[in-house]
């Protein structure tokens, strides 16, 4: 299975990646992010409150994925 993950804001930056394609045999939105956070480097996608898109839809880590899907982590966006 073939999915293009993009990054956004700090996590664009410690990547040092806009986005990249990977492959596997991924189930979930969580496996696509499990496998990135064992890079070196990827350690901030082990954050609790990562937020998620699956094709440009907001999502939970349990959201199932398909061949050719585009998966999206950014961060959450707190606010005063």
């Amino acid at each position: 299975m073939n999915v293009t993950v993009k990054f956004f804001a700090r996590y664009r930056e410690a990547l040092g990646l806009d986005s990249m394609k990977v492959q596997g045999d991924f189930a979930t939105v969580d496996d696509v992010r499990a496998l990135l956070a064992q890079r070196e480097g990827a350690e901030v996608l082990s954050e609790q409150n990562l937020m998620c898109a699956r094709n440009e839809d907001l999502c939970q880590l349990d959201e199932p994925v398909s061949d050719g899907d585009e998966v999206a982590f950014f961060p959450t966006v707190t606010g005063g």
